[in-house]
């Protein structure tokens, strides 16, 4: 098993101050492994691939609490939002067929943010281990 991690060692590791990693944590973002005898919490090593995952969802524009809903444990319907997803699209495609070229140019611009979040959604799926 691989050895867990003090607060200050998964900050050093991920970049960040021991204060994200305990804001991260009352978000229900990373959870500790577990807690020392003189209960200091400990982290399993793929929270720094956590907290990647984190900080890129949040450079491109997810906020933290939108993270906390779709993250935490046994949180977000997947195929759901994805049904979702699949006829806002539709319903994208149906406007745009039907827009003036100002709203077109929107729509344009509103398409290209999407494109961004969704790779960056394939990005970090790869490296967003369970909790």
């Amino acid at each position: 098993m691989s050895k867990l991690l003090r607060i200050g060692e998964l900050a050093h590791l991920s970049g960040v101050s021991t204060r994200t990693v305990d804001f991260y944590t009352g978000l229900g973002l990373i959870e500790p492994a577990d807690r020392t005898a003189g209960n200091f919490r400990l982290y399993a090593p793929d929270c720094v691939d956590r907290i990647a995952a984190i900080r890129a969802l949040e450079a491109n524009g997810v906020s933290l609490a939108e993270m906390a809903g779709a993250l935490g444990p046994g949180k977000g319907d997947l195929p759901g939002q994805l049904s979702q997803l699949q006829l806002d699209l539709d319903t994208l495609r149906e406007a745009a067929a039907h827009s003036g070229p100002a709203a077109h140019q929107l729509l344009l611009a509103l398409t290209a943010r999407l494109q961004s979040l969704i790779t960056t959604a394939i990005e970090v799926t790869g490296n967003l281990p369970p909790m």
